[in-house]
């Protein structure tokens, strides 16, 4: 990823579910579901650089490729449980301003958990001044059997 040039920047939505036998074995499980399971992923806080343009998510990626991420991911042991997670992102109508990510997962309806996530959004552009600007989300459910995971995410490549 590129530092001094952000107009290089992209970024893509994936998201994921699983079951497996313990919750790391989940969790890993969900980032393969996600697309990107096969990838070391870098946790990043809340920003999207300027300018920084979306794109699907890519068909091959390297194995091992460090990947900067914005995620979450919920995990339960609990028999019929919903669980649910989202990540949004607000994209500023001023191509040259940063746009800011949130997450949120818990156990409830997927469309709880989207809101969430996209007025954590609307509520950081408000806090930064930043009145034109469009949100995007994804989100992803899961009705838990044994133990089961749910993981979204936006991830910059540059």
């Amino acid at each position: 990823m590129s530092f001094l040039n952000e107009s290089l920047c992209s970024y893509f939505f994936c998201s994921g579910r699983a079951e497996a036998s313990t919750p790391l074995n989940a969790f890993d499980a969900a980032l393969l579901d996600a697309g990107i399971g096969n990838t070391n992923l870098v946790k990043i806080s809340s920003i999207l650089p300027p300018d920084c343009r979306e794109i699907t998510l890519p068909e091959v990626l390297s194995p091992g490729i460090l990947l900067p991420t914005a995620w979450v991911s919920h995990n339960s042991r609990i028999p019929d449980e919903q669980i649910a997670a989202a990540v949004a992102v607000a994209i500023p109508n001023d191509p040259s301003r940063a746009g800011v990510i949130m997450e949120y997962a818990e156990a409830g309806s997927v469309a709880e958990v989207e809101q969430y996530a996209r007025d954590q959004v609307k509520t950081a552009m408000h806090i930064r001044g930043i009145s034109g600007y469009e949100v995007k989300s994804i989100s992803i459910s899961h009705q838990v059997n044994t133990c089961g995971t749910v993981f979204a995410a936006i991830v910059l490549q540059g």
